[in-house]
């Protein structure tokens, strides 16, 4: 995204005849939201971003911050990221995107509200800002959603949400996005999943559609333009759905998705791939991972205090015989809709935006059954290339036209888990491991490794790449890398 400012300065300095006095470049590329444009993970001006880097080298500034897996945004020359400090206090930050200046700060004092139950490796500062440039967005469990002046950091609206709760304490992770006048907000948790569409300036709700299907998920909503039109598409538990992005209504859905989808689509012309893996086969319904999960003196039944007081009305609605225990398809009744009892396994697909109605035939136009996906990186869409990387640092990719196999299973050379998703700019690839590592692949028809990089702590956030510069946010600090002048 551009913005009107910055072309009316490069207009005035061409037409003043100053152009080749300015070393820097007139229009800055922004990454305004999580995983960039369209969360397509792609940087598509950065054409010279570093291939080597690490917590000592090619370090255009640093700075401490307290614990936290969002990601950082750039929009119109500042770098947005979000904090936690000991529990106590949620933290908004800006800072200069070229010198690391911090520009302001936003403190809420979270102290005198119960957080969220989450689970390693989530933190409390989770949700991804999304920026318009003029203003910056960011969801807290706890609070709800926030707009902050982009230049000022001053509140300029407070949307209260419902907090979210998960029947397995994962814990909230969802970000919003900007699409036109609005932000739309996702939420697909285990109580009252919904989406839902606030005016950019003032915060008031323009739509809101529950989404009573779904269970606990973490897929961010995309953009996809087809038959002329433009969807809101979201993946949630066994269904893709496209909504209308002026009034919410639900257009189309294809029904074959997978029971827990924490990864987010991509789109590339009028398709939406998507790769997940939800453990278990199509049998392993939600009833068999809350006993795995929940049961926890093993008996085979739930019992009202093994969940948060918060499930306990759904609890009550699915105990038919009223014995104070869930067994059976009595679990399944309380907390997963009769109408999408998906299941795990494993998916590559792709499907044709742009339909009406049940699209599950007609749109889907490839479905893999292979175990290359991750559970929570998402895909990259590159080159011609579905790529992907799953725990262990095994990659694959697919041909984006057809589905069929360029290469499968192949290490990177990093070890352990992938929770950051895979980015791109000119001809690399960067695949974040949570170890610290980010291995620079160069893109092509066949696993090439260029780099990798030590940043010497954890890594949970999918970076940002902007103007040749690649912007990391580690469990404990911001980085910034450019290749040296």
């Amino acid at each position: 995204m551009r913005h009107a400012s910055t072309r009316c300065v490069a207009l005035t300095v061409i037409c003043s005849g100053l152009l080749p006095a300015l070393a820097a470049p007139l229009q800055a590329e922004d990454w305004a939201q999580f995983r960039g444009p369209n969360a397509s993970g792609i940087a598509a001006e950065s054409q010279n971003p570093p291939v080597e880097f690490s917590a000592e080298k090619n370090v255009a500034w640093s700075v401490e911050l307290g614990k936290g897996v969002a990601c950082p945004i750039i929009a119109d020359g500042r770098c947005f990221a979000t904090t936690m400090i000991e529990d106590q206090k949620f933290v908004v930050l800006a800072f200069d995107a070229v010198t690391g200046k911090e520009l302001w700060k936003k403190e809420y004092d979270v102290s005198g509200h119960k957080l969220p139950e989450i689970t390693p490796p989530n933190e409390h500062a989770s949700s991804t800002p999304a920026s318009d440039g003029e203003r910056v967005f960011v969801h807290f469990s706890t609070i709800g959603l926030l707009a902050l002046d982009a230049k000022t950091g001053k509140e300029l609206w407070k949307h209260p949400l419902s907090m979210p709760f998960y029947l397995m304490g994962w814990g909230p992770a969802n970000s919003p996005i900007v699409h036109g006048e609005n932000v739309i907000f996702n939420l697909d948790d285990d109580l009252l999943s919904y989406i839902i569409a606030l005016d950019r300036k003032t915060g008031d709700v323009r739509w809101k559609k529950e989404r009573p299907e779904m269970l606990g998920g973490y897929a961010v909503p995309v953009i996809c333009k087809a038959n002329g039109r433009e969807d809101i598409v979201v993946a949630g538990s066994g269904k893709m759905k496209g909504y209308d992005p002026k009034t919410g209504s639900e257009r189309w859905s294809c029904n074959s998705l997978l029971r827990t989808i924490m990864t987010t689509p991509v789109v590339q012309d009028d398709r939406i791939y998507i790769t997940c893996q939800s453990y278990g086969d199509t049998s392993r319904v939600l009833k068999f991972a809350l006993l795995q999960w929940r049961d926890t003196n093993q008996d085979g039944k739930l019992a009202k205090d093994e969940l948060e007081e918060a499930f306990h009305e759904k609890f009550d609605k699915g105990d038919a015989n009223k014995d104070g225990f869930l067994v059976d398809d009595e679990i399944s009744a309380a907390f997963q809709s009769p109408t999408n009892m998906a299941g795990g396994g494993n998916i590559i697909q792709a499907i044709r935006g742009g339909g009406e109605g049940d699209v599950t035939k007609s749109h889907l136009v490839f479905n893999l059954d292979e175990k290359t996906p991750s559970n929570i990186a998402s895909p990259l869409a590159f080159d011609g290339r579905l790529f992907m990387v799953k725990k262990g640092g095994i990659s694959a990719a697919y041909n984006l036209k057809d589905g069929s196999t360029v290469w499968t299973k192949k290490r990177i050379g990093n070890f352990g888990n992938y929770y950051a998703s895979p980015i791109a700019a000119g001809k690399l690839i960067y695949v974040p491991g949570e170890n610290g590592n980010i291995v620079v692949l160069k893109a092509g028809p066949e696993v090439e490794v260029l780099s990798k990089n030590d940043l010497g702590d954890s890594l949970i956030a999918t970076p940002a790449i902007a103007n040749d510069r690649l912007y990391v946010r580690t469990l404990h600090k911001l980085l910034c890398f450019a290749k040296e002048k």
